[in-house]
């Protein structure tokens, strides 16, 4: 789409926050956006989805499920005192990481923020090193030193996992110049939540992205509130046109839609990966918990709220209910998807509770390279002081 988007329904979501922006500083905190019904959605018969085998959509379908099931193991082992520190669940979101992950080439690059759990299990993680990360246990995938907001996997291109807020998106710019300096026709997708938005550092990847043509597509997940404090009551104007001021195209995603994720993200990878062009795309969604385990959840937003985003919008019935339609999904193996999920995630859940903690000499390494590979230091001095 051109910058002066013609998206009805893109234009009808904003409409909603706009208007919540009207009652003032005491006016309701607004519901996420959600995107008006108008029939059929064309991003249905788009030809990355209908290209699309019966067993790669039953995959994609799989990956939403997982993740759900993870995050809801995740945080009855937090209730259990297993987990401390933060956590941040993905649990409405599914659809947001598994669309956009689900569209990665080989030199395609993720980079999210602390809300990065389904985002990991998307591109491919093993959900035990994930839990025991979570439990911090040796066996996790940073070794039990991150935590539920530091997961990583360089190996399938996965960089994060971010504790400080928009601070990842510079990083995501510079992931796009390493791709453009080495001549690689890849895309960095650089997540955010609607809360970074107004981050200098995020305004400064912007600008630097467009001025360098770098191969980026800035993704914000709008979930309708930063912390306990809505949209409407922190950020003025729309967060998608923003994109107009640094000469970048936009997009506004309904993320509650595997499909119209995956529809809409597809040409602004492409385009990154063959003509080094950036994009920002706002995805609206919603989170069903609090910000994090330890946030009350009920003076910002009412249960009746997020009841009914429940029943209207939740992703994975949306989508299993398509591939229903499309003769993808039959009952049984709908009950052997959920099974095999939730088996996992107690496997999972079962390794890490099984798993040793760090030694007291693990806090020393995996800091610097040097000090892992002595006989290829270079610099003097001392590394550590105690």
């Amino acid at each position: 789409m051109s910058k002066k988007s013609t998206d009805k329904t893109a234009t009808a979501a904003k409409k909603t926050t706009s208007a919540a922006k009207t009652g003032g500083a005491n006016a309701a905190p607004a519901a996420a956006p959600k995107p008006a019904a108008s029939g059929p959605n064309p991003s249905h018969s788009s030809p990355v989805n209908t290209a699309l085998s019966a067993d790669e959509k039953v995959e994609l379908y799989r990956k939403l499920v997982r993740i759900r099931r993870f995050e809801e193991r995740s945080l009855r082992a937090y209730q259990a005192k297993k987990i401390g520190g933060f956590l941040h669940l993905y649990i409405g979101q599914e659809a947001v990481a598994v669309g956009c992950c689900s569209l990665m080439g080989k030199d395609d690059h993720v980079i999210t923020a602390y809300r990065d759990h389904g985002h990991a299990i998307a591109v491919g993680m093993d959900t035990k090193a994930l839990m025991a990360e979570l439990y911090g246990k040796v066996t996790g995938c940073s070794k039990g030193k991150g935590g539920s907001m530091h997961y990583f996997a360089p190996s399938l291109n996965f960089w994060g996992g971010h504790g400080i807020v928009g601070g990842q998106v510079p990083l995501g710019a510079g992931l796009a110049y390493a791709l453009k300096y080495k001549g690689l026709k890849g895309a960095a997708m650089a997540f955010m939540g609607d809360g970074a938005v107004n981050q200098g550092a995020v305004h400064e990847a912007y600008n630097l992205a467009s001025l360098w043509s770098l191969p980026v597509v800035f993704v914000i997940e709008n979930n309708g509130y930063s912390m306990g404090t809505s949209q409407a009551r922190s950020s003025a104007g729309e967060l998608a046109t923003r994109a107009a001021g640094y000469d970048m195209k936009w997009e506004i995603i309904d993320g509650h839609d595997l499909y119209d994720v995956r529809a809409k993200m597809e040409p602004l990878l492409r385009r990154a990966r063959e003509e080094s062009k950036p994009a920002l795309v706002e995805i609206m969604t919603y989170r069903y918990r609090g910000h994090s385990v330890a946030d009350p959840d009920k003076t910002y937003r009412s249960k009746t709220e997020i009841e009914d985003y429940q029943r209207t919008k939740d992703p994975i019935n949306l989508f299993r209910a398509i591939l229903q339609s499309e003769g993808a999904l039959t009952d049984e193996l709908i009950e052997k998807i959920d099974t095999e999920a939730r088996s996992e995630a107690d496997f999972a859940a079962d390794f890490a509770e099984a798993s040793p903690f760090p030694t007291p000499e693990d806090i020393q390494k995996d800091v610097y390279w040097e000090a892992d590979n002595p006989s290829q230091r270079t610099s003097g001095g001392r590394l550590f002081f105690n």
